[in-house]
Formats: C-alpha cells, sequence, structure tokens
C-alpha cells in the first residue's frame, strides 16, 4: 500500500480526490462536517511539506447538470476555517479557467473543484474527462474510502495517468489498516454483531465473515427471520419470507464451522410501527400475532453484552432496532455502551455504516471506539470480499 506518510511534497501540485458529501439543510449549512474534518490530516500533511492541492468531490446525486442545491461552495468558509488559510474555488471541475487557476497555485494553497458529478462523465467512468481532471496534478492521493467502491472518472480511471505517482490519503490508509486488522488479522475471540432490517442486505458479509469469526451477534430486523426460521413465532414483526431457507443454511453453516451464534431472546414489541403505540415485553420466539418487535429485550441486551466484553476483535454494522423511536433505541444504545466498555479494556472494535455511526455519535462515544469507518457503502463491500475500484486502481502495477 503506498501510501503519502513517508513522501515530500515539495513543489508538487497534488490532485486529491476527498469526500465532501456532507450533509445540508434547508438553508445550505452543514449539518455534519465530520467527512471535512476527516480530510483535513492528509491535506495538511501536503501542505506542510511545501505542496499545493487541488480537492475533487462530488455532492449528493445531481443529474450530470450544474444544480445550485449540490453546489459544494458552502463546503468552502467551513473548509479555510479547518486549514486556516484561504481556499480558492473553481467553478467548474474542468475548463480552461480551472486549469489556469490549478497551474498557479503556490506551495501551501488550496483549490477546491466545483462538484464532479455536474458532468455526467464522472459517473460513467470516462477516460476523456479522468484525463482531463488529471491534467491538474503532478500527484494524484486518494482519500476517499466512502466512494472506493464506485468505478468512477475520479476514484478509479484517473489512477491509470499516475502510474508511479498515486497514494493513498491518511484517512484511507487508516479504513483499510483498521479493516484488514479487523477481518485478516484479529485477535480472538472475534465477535460480530450484525443489525439492521433485511437479512438480503447482509447476507454475503454473514457469508464472508462465517470462516473469520468466534461469535457472531444478530439484532435488528433481521433477527426475526432467523427466530422464524427455528420455528419461532415473531407475530407481526417484519420477515422476509423468502429467506427463511437462508436463514436456515447460514445457521447449519455457522454449526458446521464452529461459530457460536447469538440471537436475541426477548424482545420490545409494540402494536403499531410508532413511537406512539402500546408497549410490551415478550420472548422473542413467542410474540403476539397482532404485536411486532421494534428492539431486542433487557436480557439480551444482557446477554450480548457479557459476549461482547469478553471479545478481543468487534465489529459491529446495524442497530439492534428502530433507534430512532425513543421508546425503541435501548438495544442500540445498550450495544453501543458495551462495545465502547470493551474497547476502554483493551479490545480492538470497528464500527460502520450509517445507522451504528449514527449511534455512536449520538451517545457521544466515538471517541471510546478503536475506528469509527467513514465507508458506508464502501465498507460493506469491502467486508463482503469484493474488488473495490478506487482501491484495485491504486495498485503500482496499474498504470
Amino acid at each position: 500500500m503506498k501510501t503519502i506518510e513517508n513522501y515530500e511534497f515539495s513543489g508538487k501540485r497534488v490532485l486529491i480526490r476527498v469526500d465532501f458529501n456532507v450533509p445540508l439543510n434547508h438553508n445550505r449549512q452543514i449539518t455534519d462536517d465530520t467527512r471535512i474534518r476527516e480530510s483535513i490530516p492528509t491535506i495538511k500533511k501536503i501542505l506542510e511539506s511545501g505542496g499545493s492541492a487541488v480537492l475533487m468531490s462530488h455532492l449528493g446525486r445531481p443529474k450530470g447538470i450544474y444544480e445550485q442545491d449540490y453546489s459544494l461552495s458552502p463546503v468552502l468558509p467551513h473548509l479555510s476555517k479547518l486549514l486556516k488559510t484561504n481556499v480558492k474555488f473553481a467553478g467548474s471541475a474542468v475548463g480552461e479557467s480551472t486549469s489556469k487557476a490549478a497551474s498557479t497555485l503556490k506551495p501551501g494553497e488550496v483549490l477546491l473543484l466545483e462538484n464532479l458529478r455536474f458532468h455526467p462523465e464522472e459517473e460513467a467512468g470516462d477516460d476523456g474527462f479522468a484525463k482531463k481532471l488529471s491534467e491538474l496534478g503532478e500527484i494524484y492521493v486518494n482519500d476517499a474510502f466512502a466512494t472506493a467502491h464506485r468505478d468512477h472518472a475520479s476514484t478509479s480511471k484517473i489512477a491509470r495517468f499516475f502510474p508511479d505517482k498515486k497514494f493513498f490519503g491518511l484517512l484511507m490508509t487508516n479504513e483499510l489498516k483498521s479493516l484488514d486488522k479487523v477481518l485478516k488479522y484479529p485477535q480472538p475471540p472475534f465477535t460480530a454483531i450484525i443489525g439492521g432490517a433485511k437479512v438480503s442486505s447482509k447476507i454475503e458479509i454473514i457469508k464472508n465473515l462465517l470462516n473469520k469469526v468466534d461469535n457472531m451477534i444478530i439484532g435488528g430486523g433481521m433477527a426475526f427471520t432467523f427466530v422464524k426460521a427455528l420455528g419461532g413465532e415473531v407475530g407481526g414483526s417484519m420477515i422476509e419470507d423468502d429467506k427463511v431457507e437462508l436463514a436456515k443454511y447460514i445457521i447449519r453453516e455457522m454449526m458446521l464451522q464452529g461459530v457460536n451464534l447469538y440471537l436475541p431472546v426477548d424482545a420490545i414489541i409494540a402494536d403499531s410501527f410508532s413511537n406512539e403505540a402500546n408497549i410490551d415485553a415478550s420472548e422473542i420466539n413467542s410474540i403476539p400475532a397482532d404485536w411486532m418487535g421494534l428492539d431486542i429485550g433487557q436480557r439480551s441486551c444482557r446477554r450480548f453484552a457479557e459476549i461482547i466484553n469478553k471479545s478481543a476483535t468487534i465489529l459491529w454494522n446495524g442497530p439492534m432496532g428502530v433507534f430512532e423511536m425513543s421508546n425503541f433505541k435501548q438495544g442500540t444504545k445498550s450495544v453501543a455502551i458495551a462495545v465502547s466498555s470493551a474497547t476502554i479494556s483493551g479490545s480492538f472494535s470497528l464500527v460502520g455504516g450509517g445507522d451504528s455511526v449514527a449511534a455512536i455519535n449520538s451517545y457521544m462515544l466515538n471517541d471510546m471506539i478503536s475506528y469509527v469507518s467513514t465507508g458506508g457503502g464502501a465498507m460493506l463491500e469491502y467486508i463482503e470480499g469484493k474488488t473495490l475500484p478506487g482501491i484495485s486502481a491504486m495498485d503500482n502495477h496499474t498504470g
């Protein structure tokens, strides 16, 4: 893995693929700057070693044309504040004025390009567009792990124009090292906590982890499909009838491979999908017909916490219940606390996926986790064992 850590950028203009795809409110103000802050160490490393930086990113899903709601201009003042320098802005990702702005950058200066996705060639992975972008820098740095699973012009196609001058940034390096620490070199016992609504969205992750983990904790809506596979009555809980046989197969595979499977033993149930619904507790396998499980119960919380606290390596992806509703957040909160507690005691923990990260942040536990992934879809595909275009393109033999 070729990283920027031991490279001198003095006098070099560095083209950096960052991920500034941040949420904005109706006033176009940034509501969560995590992704911008995570990119700062890479940018500072280049600037402090005498280089200049051309930053490129996407924001949202514009339809291949300029749309003001998706302009990266709101990022400019915040980025300038974080870098303590006046960041310049190019109104287009490519073009004569952009080329001139890039070519006249002095050491220590930063230029932010307008949204790459205002050009349909970006998502199409167009080689010509990638070449135009490549001409804006002498060195290419990919620091956008969250887009590494996209075969786009700025994430994979561009790398071939820098055969021996392409590097991973510090964020990308940390993501890959942390994921590999969990997936390739885990200290036993290794526990994976998989939650979320559907088995179908997590099946490849579960399959790829089967020969790696010691313990598999399954919670969230997907747990009910497994409970039904074991003959339980789950009432009106969310299940995927067409995945019951698949759940049976997974259970058998876990038994054959010696993986300890932990499903919830009890649930917090409601008579409708609402925070104002009537609430009760039930055994997970005997939920009344007109009730649905919306969170794991107290005994499950204690059981899962006990397993987590005995683990040396922990991977968590997916909530334990409908944690957006205050009456059904306790299971997810309990797991978040248990993972944090285990980490403080010396375990290595990696948390990823939008809902899990949101839970960690909402309980202000992010500083108590070994690594919180910025990846989302990219992290899921990496755990599934897929080759990510933005990573494979950075191979030193590619170009």
